[in-house]
């Protein structure tokens, strides 16, 4: 078993439970913890990546630049991460982030439209950077065509395609399969990595599945922080990975502190598996959509479950957050 390299995004997915409010000094503080626990990445950016501050999806209380701006001096062990979705983040945003110390990028698509990445792939290596693609909602594309979109990226340059559950759907033989066929597809030294959300409560078992299969980058948050029910919980990942005698980096004891002790207080809405949250997973739902559904909901008199579910229906991705309003107004009519 290879050494594992563990990406925390506490900094980042957790900016939606919070609606992208985190404070300039939360971030340095939170970051500091994380590195001094070891962990390999931290990813710090707008829930919806940089520049994804926006009527749509939410302003958060700063811009990308200023939360990012001097971490990099501050950490001893961890890469300075963030994520970049093309169509709301430009090379140009690249380029701002590079100069502040960001050293590693995701660059996120939907699971069936990876051929939008190539620009700006192919842009980070050029600024030496560590780069990995990311195909989101992984669910709502078959094994085999889902890895046909990870062989793109990695012709754009991609050095790890991750796998990514956005609407803690898949159940762990999706997972299993999923992270089979990247394997059969790409090259060995291309690095497969699994990002799980936590809505069908399998976000830690389904890493495991993928970490037995081959990925060595997993992800993780703090407390799971991050859209619906979570991410897989960082601190639980950790103490699993120990028991099972992983090799890897981070500090399980300073985890669950930082967890317990600073992350917990922060959540607004508490970050856990409930009967909304857990509809994003049965429906099939991009996880971000929770709290905007939940006030479309409200306004119009609807059980947010049942929105959840009517946007599954019509098979809705992230950056439509928008279209969920209409939704809402249509269910409402037809009451």
């Amino acid at each position: 078993m290879h050494k594992l390299y563990i990406q925390d995004v506490t900094l980042r997915d957790g900016m939606h439970p919070i609606q992208h409010q985190y404070t300039k000094q939360q971030i340095k503080d939170i970051a500091i913890a994380l590195d001094k626990a070891k962990v390999d990445a931290i990813e710090v950016a707008h829930g919806d990546g940089i520049s994804g501050g926006s009527f749509n999806y939410g302003f958060g209380a700063h811009t990308d630049w200023d939360w990012l701006e001097g971490l990099a001096e501050v950490l001893t062990h961890a890469k300075l991460t963030t994520l970049l979705i093309p169509g709301i983040g430009t090379i140009d945003d690249l380029k701002k982030a590079r100069d502040l110390g960001v050293t590693s990028v995701r660059v996120a698509t939907h699971s069936t439209e990876a051929d939008i990445s190539a620009q700006h792939i192919e842009a980070a290596r050029k600024m030496d950077m560590d780069v990995a693609g990311f195909l989101m909602m992984a669910h709502m594309n078959d094994p085999l065509n889902l890895a046909k979109q990870a062989k793109l990226m990695e012709a754009y340059g991609a050095l790890c395609v991750y796998v990514t559950d956005s609407a803690g759907a898949l159940l762990m033989d999706g997972v299993r399969d999923r992270i089979r066929a990247f394997k059969d597809i790409l090259k060995p030294e291309t690095e497969i990595g699994i990002h799980c959300h936590h809505n069908l409560s399998l976000g830690v078992a389904n890493t495991i599945v993928a970490m037995n299969e081959g990925a060595t980058r997993l992800d993780a948050s703090l407390a799971g922080m991050g859209a619906g029910a979570g991410n897989c919980p960082l601190e639980v990942l950790i103490a699993v990975l120990n028991k099972m005698g992983a090799e890897h980096n981070s500090d399980l004891f300073q985890l669950m502190d930082i967890a317990d002790d600073v992350i917990r207080p922060l959540q607004q809405r508490p970050v856990q598996v409930d009967r909304e949250t857990l509809s994003l997973g049965y429906a099939g739902v991009y996880s971000s959509f929770l709290l905007h559904s939940e006030r479309a909901a409200k306004k119009y008199g609807l059980d947010t479950r049942a929105l959840l579910n009517e946007l599954g229906n019509r098979k809705m991705v992230g950056g439509q957050e928008d279209m969920i309003i209409d939704v809402a107004l249509d269910m409402a009519n037809e009451k």
